[in-house]
């Protein structure tokens, strides 16, 4: 099997058939099977993919609805294909821009392909707006240059998506968590369609969990190995200063002012106080850590590749 596409579904009974109707036209000339992961839909998707005789489609079917990057980790843990390519089940995403984007990743030895909307169908204040505030955003805090970190379509070696962890809503940092496994990357214009049927499942009420997300991210990037850096940096630096205020406090007592209905005594003593527990939660994220490391039997280094007597024998 060449190539895996999932396609996570909810609620998008009329864009069963198109889907496939498209996805033969693209990839007639490969061997590919298609996964469609149905994330909880309480229309008739279900009952239309099963409805195609087709040994090279399948089904995922959720038990209630789990989200997107559920469903997307759910389609790759299944995927067959020596590729996976990703891409939304609401037809804006073209899958004729898979073979390309396939051709790209063989042709230049890269692990990830990511799809960039050119010319994006969707509303300028509620959808285009935003995004390109938050895609500005990422880029700044995780020096990951991805320009369009919400289109769906990407192409990966199955190799690499199998290695990504995928829970929450990180769907939208695949090509940070890619970075973070050492991936190779590029980037191309693909073509992006109005939504035809059903209606979008996006709305202004992610932006907090898009946030949220972010400053998870930003700690993966900088912190993951040494959560002590960050914690005992913010401790030690709020210790300084409450230990400072009350030193100042001291000497003022001691030439006869009153210092005890002063906020800053408080303020220095609440310094004080966040510093230690700060340093404490730097030591059981750095204990936290080593037993993620430890039960799993996973490294915090990553091998490219091993060489014996100028060959190569190991990696990719």
């Amino acid at each position: 099997m060449k190539l895996s596409v999932v396609i996570p579904v909810y609620n998008e009974e009329d864009n069963i058939a198109p889907m496939l109707d498209a996805l033969e036209g693209a990839l007639s000339s490969m061997d590919y099977e298609v996964i469609f992961v149905d994330d909880g839909s309480r229309d008739a998707t279900v009952k239309n993919i099963l409805s195609v005789k087709k040994k090279n489609v399948r089904l995922v079917r959720f038990a209630r609805n789990f989200g997107q990057t559920s469903a997307i980790a759910a389609g790759i843990a299944e995927a067959n294909g020596k590729y996976i390519a990703t891409l939304d089940g609401d037809l804006q995403n073209d899958p004729q821009d898979i073979p390309m984007m396939l051709k790209k990743l063989e042709d230049e030895a890269l692990d990830m392909v990511a799809g960039r909307r050119a010319k994006r169908k969707d509303g300028m204040f509620l959808r285009k707006i935003p995004s390109l505030i938050a895609n500005l955003l990422i880029r700044r805090l995780t020096k990951v240059t991805i320009k369009d970190y919400g289109c769906t379509l990407k192409v990966f070696k199955a190799s690499l998506a199998k290695e990504l962890d995928l829970y929450g809503e990180l769907h939208r940092f695949i090509p940070i968590l890619a970075v973070m496994l050492g991936a190779k990357f590029a980037q191309v214009d693909v073509r992006h369609h109005p939504r035809k049927f059903g209606t979008s499942k996006y709305g202004m009420s992610r932006t907090l969990k898009v946030a949220s997300d972010l400053l998870l991210m930003f700690f993966f990037l900088k912190y993951r190995q040494r959560p002590m850096h960050l914690f005992g940096s913010i401790g030690f630096g709020m210790m300084f200063l409450g230990g400072f205020i009350e030193m100042y406090l001291l000497v003022m007592k001691i030439i006869g002012q009153d210092i005890g209905g002063r906020p800053l005594f408080y303020v220095g003593i609440l310094l004080l106080i966040m510093g230690v527990q700060f340093i404490t939660t730097g030591f059981i994220a750095e204990l936290l850590m080593r037993t993620y490391y430890g039960s799993q039997n996973k490294t915090p280094y990553i091998i490219a590749s091993r060489y014996q007597g100028g060959k190569v024998v190991g990696g990719e």
